[in-house]
């Protein structure tokens, strides 16, 4: 079983935690609001709009129905699905969930299949690959209201480029795709945006080599491609 999964937190720092989780599957579609158990930033807020006045009275992960749902779900066969997987992996885990299934990356697989793009966020795919031509009915039809942030409206965009996804590879192939190292052929930003980064490391190493040890909070992959190019240089 397919298991699509979105949350919303505090922020992205380490001693974030989930405020709000969606769960979508075969004949499921589930959201909740969660306690935190701290205060909710308004730079957080901005973003998914959940307040600390609307989780005051929600429970915290552990005692909620997600937590139960998510542990019944937590198989050796099932596979769950995820735009940005490892950060939705790491805030689970905070809250007692080590996921036991394969996992696919939306984020990750999109990156892979189309490496030319100007951007690979949820809401960029939407537009990039069209989703929002279907997106209406695809909405009606599962009772969700499409509400960019909302964890339970991304859940079912992560679906649908999921979907869209599997024109392009087999789910064996994502889930490959998703453990593994990528091989970027394209800077995201800085002065070289959009730039191969094979050609920069031949112009400009030290702009790459400044980028790997001065930023501690690089991507993985995108460090990755950095040291592969330049030891081919």
């Amino acid at each position: 079983m397919l298991v699509f999964i979105d949350t919303e937190t505090t922020g992205l720092e380490t001693t974030d935690r989930i405020c709000s989780v969606a769960i979508i599957g075969d004949e499921l579609t589930h959201y909740e609001v969660i306690n935190p158990g701290k205060k909710i930033p308004p730079s957080a807020s901005a973003i998914h709009h959940i307040t600390n006045e609307m989780v005051k009275e929600a429970p915290i992960f552990n005692h909620s129905c997600s937590f139960a749902l998510l542990e019944e779900l937590n198989t050796h066969t099932n596979i769950l699905v995820s735009h940005n997987a490892p950060f939705d992996l790491s805030m689970l885990q905070k809250e007692g969930i080590t996921w036991q299934g394969s996992v696919i990356d939306t984020l990750k697989c999109s990156k892979a299949l189309m490496d030319d793009l100007e951007g690979y966020s949820l809401q960029f795919l939407r537009y990039e690959c069209r989703l929002y031509r279907q997106e209406k009915e695809y909405f009606v039809n599962r009772g969700v209201t499409l509400t960019p942030h909302h964890s339970l409206s991304d859940a079912l965009h992560t679906k649908m480029m999921f979907e869209y996804l599997l024109d392009l590879a087999s789910i064996d192939e994502l889930i490959e795709m998703s453990q593994k190292r990528l091989l970027l052929n394209r800077l995201p930003f800085g002065k070289y945006a959009k730039k191969r980064i094979e050609e920069i490391a031949t112009k400009d190493p030290a702009y790459l080599k400044w980028m790997v040890e001065s930023l501690m909070d690089m991507d993985e992959d995108l460090r990755y491609s950095c040291h592969y190019y330049l030891n081919k240089v």
